[in-house]
């Protein structure tokens, strides 16, 4: 199946520049996290003035907005703290934008429910992932959908699961996909994975996300232990934390696996551990559009990875990389095996999926997609 091209549209000059609100959980690196980064930082400054409000902590992603002069404010929320949205709305009354653009579950409620009470006019809400098994999201969704002017999905698959689940029509729902540096990713310089314990002779797979059920993280593990008794030169490093720390800590151990699995933390330098890698695995059980596997595809690091919605329509399998079904290691391992055991065939994917990505998810495209989206709200808001 063809995947569609996104298209960077031309977007008309504006006289001063439109104030715009953006809203997301927090500003720990994550991939939303990083996507809203990217996005506001590309925006034409002459065109439009960003505040960014995150409803917990400031997180590490702060700092690189406001090193490019992008205001932002952190309403620190702890858990169950109704009261963001109010702290929320007063901000939103001081500075009010002409649209108001959220990210990820609980910056999507806050943020339609705060400009409600502020009466900004229009809410742009991103969707990043199908949440099939998490149904009171979907209920929640569902209830303050009349709140939302349009919704963003990262994929055309995500985009189908929006509007069947919150009865939307058609046109109420856009696909802008998540993007990648390629440039920037794929100069980057190997790194050295003595420092993990792992031997210059070595192969190695990579695992880049967090540490939860959603990720598939232990069914890679029991994937890797059948994997290791084929192939005893294979490690595995693991990147990121979550929830699920001390258990994979706890099974490395109970099956002996100490000296190949690395469990390395959150880390900034990813695209020279990628360099360094002979695979990336991701059997995720569900996504919208993992930004790990388009930085991957971005370094040249052949992908193997679970056919799930957003990684499908990033991966054509055996063409881009390896597909296998969620949740089931011998499927897993069986299609890492297939990776390793034809490493000129792995050269030729990754370079096709290398040329993939960069013809289809420029961020700079990225930006320009919601930029020519808010400017076509505004301008029919006017209109009407």
């Amino acid at each position: 199946m063809s995947k569609p091209a996104l298209i960077c549209p031309s977007i008309p000059p504006v006289s001063s520049p439109t104030p715009i609100a953006l809203c997301i959980t927090d500003l720990d690196p994550g991939g939303a996290e990083k996507a809203l980064v990217q996005v506001v930082t590309r925006l034409d400054r002459s065109q439009w003035a960003p505040v960014v409000y995150c409803l917990g902590r400031r997180g590490a992603l702060a700092d690189q907005l406001e090193a490019h002069s992008i205001e932002t404010h952190s309403l620190d929320a702890g858990r169950r703290d109704l009261l963001v949205v109010t702290r929320l709305a007063k901000r939103l009354r001081q500075r009010p934008p002409a649209l108001i653009q959220t990210f990820l579950f609980h910056g999507n409620l806050a943020g339609r429910l705060a400009a409600l009470i502020a009466g900004v006019p229009l809410v742009v809400s991103g969707v990043r992932v199908a949440e099939r098994d998490k149904r009171w999201h979907v209920r929640l969704e569902r209830w303050t959908k009349r709140l939302v002017t349009h919704h963003v999905c990262v994929s055309p698959s995500v985009a189908d699961f929006t509007r069947r689940e919150l009865r939307l029509q058609q046109d109420a729902v856009s696909v802008i996909p998540n993007g990648v540096d390629s440039a920037a990713i794929s100069s980057a310089s190997p790194a050295d994975l003595s420092q993990f314990g792992i031997p210059g002779n070595a192969r190695t797979l990579l695992f880049v996300g967090r540490l939860d059920v959603q990720k598939g993280i232990s069914v890679l593990l029991d994937a890797f232990r059948a994997l290791a008794l084929g192939h005893p030169d294979l490690h595995l490093l693991v990147v990121g934390a979550g929830p699920l720390e001390a258990g994979i800590r706890q099974f490395v151990r109970a099956h002996g696996l100490d000296r190949t699995i690395h469990l390395a933390g959150r880390r900034d330098d990813v695209p020279s551990l990628m360099r360094s890698a002979q695979a990336l695995v991701l059997p995720s059980l569900w996504e919208g559009m993992p930004n790990v596997v388009l930085e991957a595809m971005a370094a040249g690091l052949p992908v193997v990875a679970t056919a799930v919605d957003g990684t499908a329509d990033v991966v054509t399998d055996r063409v881009t990389g390896w597909l296998c079904p969620p949740g089931s290691a011998d499927a897993l391992s069986q299609r890492v095996s297939d990776c390793l055991a034809a490493p000129e065939q792995a050269v030729s994917v990754a370079k096709a999926a290398q040329v993939s990505v960069k013809e289809r998810f420029a961020w700079i495209s990225v930006a320009a997609s919601y930029q020519r989206l808010w400017l076509e709200l505004i301008d029919r808001r006017g209109r009407n």
